[in-house]
């Protein structure tokens, strides 16, 4: 007798759909509508171009700043889509910061001998292998799967710092730190349109310029690598959202019994997920090794792996969330490395701005802890910014990740994980 369809049967379908229309009706909570989501975009941009009016800080919204800031929001984005992937299929990766490692040595490895492209390649393959280790060790064997993690982190980073001083060391221009460079991967402007964006933004005119700031960043320079991790990400959303593929990799991570049970073979699709989540994270790494600096570098990840868990985690599993938030760590990423204290002292008001606003919202819905305490942050933040003409220069290097505490401390009541995350899973354990 042949399994039913994983996708036939409304009773069977529906512990295991996990999208957002089953979730919202189990939790009683409703997606924000397009028109929603356009007000606050268009109130955001509002305080953005007050607080920049108020504080001369020009470069809050220049097209530089904002190019920055999608530079930097890539590799993060990357890593967070690739958590997104082993996550909705009940797998934790915590080794997306190893995968990244492995993702700069290989992809500057072969790019560096060959050509920039093959260089990703190799580069996402490299982060691939460190995924199908994850999978091996969590699914097959059934390895805690932070346990799995942490040792994939600590292995990829010893044997990068192995390589690279076996095939580096004695290279021109290279180091046991560092490759030779890399050639540049090619970047694309609109004709006629940056150069016109640019002029408009340089006239400092109240919310005009900032949204000509912010197209102008967007549209000028954009390297090709950062073209394909758009299409990824909105790939990412079709492919598990709109696909029968999707619904049963997502089953898995939401109830991997009933899906087994409804003939998904659970332990393939963990693998895919998981190969595919450290291939994302691969991507992640070439892109910081080949477009902000065109070398590998020891430890130049910094971190963009546990930041991208962090903007997978505000985003609440979702393409579009991880999108808000690496863009917003990716900002303050930017926004320390161009223009340091001022600009970030001008971001302390619009934080406050932001969390007045916030204490308000939660006032409404009467979540009144989260609105006393949104309301105490924002008064220490205007008193912080009243009080000073600068911050100090620990804090700004700091700021990428006191914005991570701060927002994932922020969206933490909405949050709502797969259900079976991070729980090891044994063929048949449901019979």
């Amino acid at each position: 007798m042949s399994a039913p369809s994983p996708t036939s049967g409304t009773a069977a379908t529906e512990p295991l759909s996990g999208g957002a229309s089953s979730v919202a009706r189990r939790t009683g909570r409703r997606s924000l509508s397009p028109a929603v989501i356009l007000l606050i975009v268009a109130g955001a941009l509002v305080a953005v171009s007050a607080v920049r009016a108020v504080t001369g800080a020009q470069d809050v919204t220049s097209p530089g700043q904002i190019a920055g800031a999608l530079t930097m929001a890539v590799p993060i984005g990357m890593a967070g889509l690739g958590g997104l992937w082993a996550e909705r299929a009940g797998v934790v990766n915590i080794g997306l910061e190893g995968m990244m490692i492995l993702g700069t040595f290989f992809g500057a490895w072969a790019g560096w001998q060959t050509n920039p492209w093959i260089g990703v390649l190799a580069g996402v393959a490299g982060g691939a292998l460190g995924g199908l280790i994850h999978a091996f060790v969590t699914v097959t064997i059934g390895v805690d799967h932070i346990v799995s993690g942490v040792a994939i982190n600590i292995l990829a980073l010893g044997a990068t710092q192995y390589l690279a001083k076996l095939f580096f060391a004695d290279k021109p221009a290279g180091s046991p730190k560092q490759s030779p460079p890399i050639d540049s991967i090619t970047t694309v402007s609109i004709p006629g349109v940056s150069d016109w964006l640019d002029r408009i933004a340089a006239h400092h005119w109240f919310l005009v310029s900032d949204i000509a700031g912010i197209l102008g960043g967007l549209t000028t320079d954009v390297s090709l690598l950062t073209l394909v991790a758009v299409a990824l990400l909105i790939g990412t959303f079709f492919v598990l959202w709109k696909t029968p593929f999707g619904l049963r990799l997502r089953s898995c991570g939401e109830n991997p019994t009933a899906a087994e049970s409804l003939g998904v073979n659970v332990y393939r699709y963990k693998y895919l997920a998981v190969i595919a989540s450290g291939g994302l994270a691969g991507l992640g790494g070439v892109f910081i090794a080949m477009v902000p600096s065109h070398i590998y570098n020891e430890g130049q990840t910094g971190g963009r792996g546990y930041i991208g868990l962090a903007a997978m985690i505000f985003g609440n599993w979702r393409p579009g969330g991880l999108a808000m938030g690496a863009g917003l760590f990716g900002y303050t990423d930017s926004l320390q490395l161009r223009n340091g204290g001022p600009s970030v002292h001008a971001l302390l008001l619009l934080l406050a701005v932001l969390l007045v606003l916030m204490a308000a919202w939660r006032g409404y819905k009467r979540q009144l802890v989260a609105a006393v305490v949104s309301g105490v942050f924002a008064v220490a933040l205007f008193v912080w910014y009243a009080a000073t003409d600068t911050v100090p220069i620990e804090f700004v290097s700091a700021t990428p990740y006191v914005a991570t505490l701060l927002v994932l401390s922020l969206a933490s009541q909405r949050l709502r994980m797969p259900k079976a995350d991070g729980l090891i899973y044994r063929k048949g354990q449901g019979k």
